[in-house]
């Protein structure tokens, strides 16, 4: 067995892009929703520290949405810089496709953001209340 046997493996970042397509896993919006449809105080409503674990999972989300539109854009950029010299259907069919991603990214951030808008909302009602 080699050196490379035993060197770890780095692992990719989590970027936030889950397998089924979408850029945050449906489960964020899924506690986001249930915690919204909750109501924001007695019998049913969800405690304050629930709703703020789940403000702070959905903003670690939007942060790599965030950077998956950054890394996007700079792909693009690179694309449409070397179509200059290399004009071929190939590198402009890449330029689209990264475009396509860098929309979808966009969109689900802006979701994102409107539900994460939502849910502070709702930590706020629940704080006024305990108070």
């Amino acid at each position: 067995m080699g050196l490379q046997a035993h060197v770890p493996r780095r692992r990719r970042p989590n970027t936030g892009r889950c397998r089924s397509g979408g850029s945050f896993p449906p489960m964020i919006e899924t506690q986001i929703r249930t915690l919204l449809d909750a109501p924001a105080y007695g019998a049913g409503a969800p405690p304050l520290s629930r709703v703020e674990d789940t403000l702070t999972a959905g903003y670690a989300h939007a942060l790599a949405l965030e950077a998956e539109r950054r890394r996007l854009e700079r792909r693009m950029a690179d694309a449409a810089a070397q179509l200059e010299d290399d004009d071929t259907p190939l590198r402009a069919s890449e330029l689209g496709k990264l475009a396509r991603s860098l929309k979808s990214a966009s969109g689900d951030l802006s979701n994102l953001r409107l539900l994460l808008s939502s849910l502070r909302e709702r930590a706020n009602e629940i704080r006024a209340a305990v108070a």
